[in-house]
């Protein structure tokens, strides 16, 4: 069995209103050109290939709901996605098995009560945020109400990068170039959130609460040494006015650890191997960011599923990353 933990969607009514609210009609020419991402027959028969033992838990595609519409319309907009979302999981349970919520999350107050009605009532096996709501970053106290909430129920946050051309990656400038603010902005941009909710104090507050970062935790595995022996054993000295040390008890490798990863790296062992022996078998997610390759869909399962099997893993890492990792985390 493999469970497809990130894949991505639009379902057909939410699509289609999305393409209402666009301001710019050429900025969706990327989830044009990928019918599997709102086709569902084009996606089930995607699916095909890798035979009846693979399934897909849904997630509401990029952009977020928040830069679609203004915090009077996202709650309805949040609410087409959410109920479109579980009409698919009804239509196709082999396929797929759950979804995953989206929120409001430029309406605090609505993103609390969507939140409460996806799981309770839709039957939602977690929550995707951005790791910003339209600039503003993850530890605002205006969201942690929904961290507070989601580790009381013991379920899982997908946290999914968000960052766009009109970010530049310098100052001087008016955007970033060459798909620089996705290529390299999204992983800098997960690690930022990741960091800022260590800082918070998060998994002082909740120490099991379980956060999917996509992407395999970004650059955090990559920068282990110097998060560990150096930012970690030299905080504060950088920097006037916080007093660093005093707002992570631990060492800072120990709470980055706490988070989970996915493998959606768009087939790249090295990166797995990396994030691995990072997090542990136990804290990763096979995932294939589907269906954004460069065939529309198949491209990075079949990737993915080729790396994992380069790895040399135990039948029983292999197993908790294809599955059981993700059915404990659920309860599927």
């Amino acid at each position: 069995m493999k469970i497809d933990a990130y894949s991505h969607i639009l379902p057909a009514p939410y699509f289609e209103r999305m393409r209402e609210l666009a301001v710019d009609p050429g900025a969706l020419k990327r989830w044009l050109e990928l019918p599997a991402l709102h086709d569902v027959g084009a996606r089930l028969r995607m699916m095909e290939e890798f035979g009846d033992d693979y399934q897909q838990i849904l997630t509401l595609s990029s952009p977020p709901i928040e830069l679609l519409a203004g915090p009077r319309d996202s709650p309805e907009l949040a609410r087409l996605a959410n109920e479109s979302m579980l009409e698919l999981c009804h239509e196709h349970p082999e396929r797929f098995p759950a979804f995953v919520a989206s929120l409001p999350m430029n309406n605090p107050d609505a993103a609390m009560a969507e939140l409460a009605y996806a799981i309770d009532d839709l039957g939602a096996r977690g929550v995707q945020v951005f790791t910003n709501v339209s600039g503003r970053p993850l530890d605002d106290p205006a969201f942690r109400p929904i961290f507070d909430e989601m580790a009381r129920r013991d379920l899982p946050i997908w946290m999914h990068p968000a960052r766009g051309a009109a970010f530049a990656d310098y100052a001087t400038e008016d955007a970033s170039r060459y798909e620089i603010w996705w290529a390299l902005g999204w992983p800098y941009e997960t690690s930022v959130a990741m960091s800022r909710l260590v800082f918070s104090g998060l998994f002082e507050r909740h120490p099991a609460i379980k956060i999917i970062t996509h992407h395999m935790g970004a650059m955090i595995p990559y920068l282990e040494g110097r998060i560990g022996l150096g930012w970690s054993d030299q905080l504060g000295s950088r920097t006037e006015g916080e007093v660093l040390d005093e707002m992570v008890p631990k060492g800072l490798l120990e709470y980055f650890r706490r988070f989970y990863a996915d493998t959606a790296l768009s087939g790249s062992a090295i990166g797995m191997r990396c994030g691995l022996e990072f997090f542990g078998p136990e804290h990763v997610l096979f995932a294939t960011d589907c269906p954004f390759d460069p065939e529309g869909g198949p491209m990075y399962i079949r990737e993915t599923i080729k790396a994992i099997g380069s790895l040399g893993l135990s039948p029983d890492a292999r197993d908790r990353i294809y599955h059981r990792n993700l059915r404990s985390m659920i309860g599927l």
